[in-house]
């Protein structure tokens, strides 16, 4: 790719910094063209904490800009010091320090994103407490990259809709809703909202995949509904929704009962399985299913934005950060999957 991907450090008091070198440690040759988005010595500090471990030693080597990485020899971090430094920092503690500086390095990242200067970002995990003790107004990585595409494109923000997809080699999900409380999930299970996420996710698949995805639509209630006894919003909702996804060429079907579509859904043994996504109508819903099948697997990708967002499907792990205990297999997932969408989308666009 004539761009690199952009790594985020993640928050610095977290396992963020300590995976991205693991992850240049143990896997050279796929991140090479990679850079690291953050502070030089916050990398030095997680590249120190291997060494101390009895792990090789790998060189922390600060850029002036992201066309030198391809003069970084293989088994060196290569970091852009985009913010201001993190001194001070405690690691394993919530800080509004802490969250600004990994707040920081993803609205940079975005920004080089939608400037082209960067091919795909893969983000290492926020705290999102710490976002909001900076005064970040946003729950997370999510809501900040689509408020900032938005903001480039001159848009509302309601008209640069996204969806998170979360994906291992087993299963995909997306959800229909984020990070809100289970009474508001239910609230945003709406006619409108669901079409949009069958549509967003049948583009984006459409894409990955090269053909039309085949999309399950799991139900809100218990056995979907059973035929109204256990709720409405299967018949009322749902259903149409699902039906006018039809009626535009998506291959969607549902509602089916949300404790077994999972099930249908998963590819195992090398077989495909029923579905290639499962649309799921709330945060715990869809996310269960794939962190229950080994978080050092999954994969977060953001859908309906105008670059490739990847990252791993874990959080800061303040309890182990500082350790040496963390691995870096999501987040090596989470950089394999970008270079595989950022190729796609480079190959589909027009000269």
């Amino acid at each position: 790719m004539s761009a690199p991907i952009a790594i985020t450090q993640g928050d610095p008091a977290g396992i963020g910094p300590e995976i991205i070198v693991k992850a240049f440690r143990d896997a050279p040759e796929l991140l090479r063209g990679c850079i690291v988005a953050g502070d030089v010595a916050t990398l030095r500090r997680a590249a120190a904490l291997l060494a101390r471990s009895g792990e090789p030693a790998l060189p922390v080597v600060q850029l002036e800009s992201e066309r030198e990485v391809d003069q970084i020899p293989p088994r060196c971090v290569p970091v852009l010091q985009v913010i201001a430094p993190s001194d001070g920092v405690v690691t394993g503690q919530v800080s509004a320090q802490a969250g600004r500086a990994g707040g920081d390095a993803v609205l940079w990242a975005a920004r080089a994103a939608l400037r082209g200067d960067v091919a795909a970002i893969v983000t290492a995990p926020l705290h999102k407490e710490a976002l909001a003790a900076a005064g970040f107004p946003y729950p997370g990585h999510t809501e900040l990259l689509q408020a900032e595409a938005a903001r480039h494109l001159g848009r509302p923000i309601e008209q640069v809709p996204v969806r998170m997809m979360l994906a291992n080699d087993e299963l995909r999900t997306v959800l229909v809703s984020i990070h809100v409380s289970l009474r508001d999930a239910i609230e945003a299970v709406r006619f409108e909202s669901l079409l949009q996420t069958l549509r967003i996710a049948h583009q984006s698949l459409s894409a990955a995949l090269g053909r039309r995805p085949r999309i399950a639509v799991a139900g809100l209630n218990p056995h979907a509904g059973e035929g109204g006894l256990m709720g409405m919003q299967e018949q009322s909702i749902i259903m149409p929704a699902v039906a006018a996804a039809c009626a535009e060429g998506i291959d969607a079907h549902g509602p089916y009962a949300p404790d077994t579509v999972f099930m249908r859904a998963r590819a195992r043994d090398g077989r495909p399985g029923e579905f290639d996504v499962v649309i799921a109508m709330y945060h715990d819903q869809g996310l269960i299913p794939i962190k229950y099948l080994g978080v050092d697997k999954g994969v977060n990708v953001t859908l309906g934005l105008p670059f490739v967002r990847t990252s791993p499907d874990h959080g800061t792990a303040f309890d182990i950060a500082g350790t040496g205990r963390a691995h870096a297999a999501s987040l090596i997932e989470a950089l394999r999957m970008a270079r595989v969408l950022a190729g796609v989308r480079q190959q589909r666009m027009p000269a």
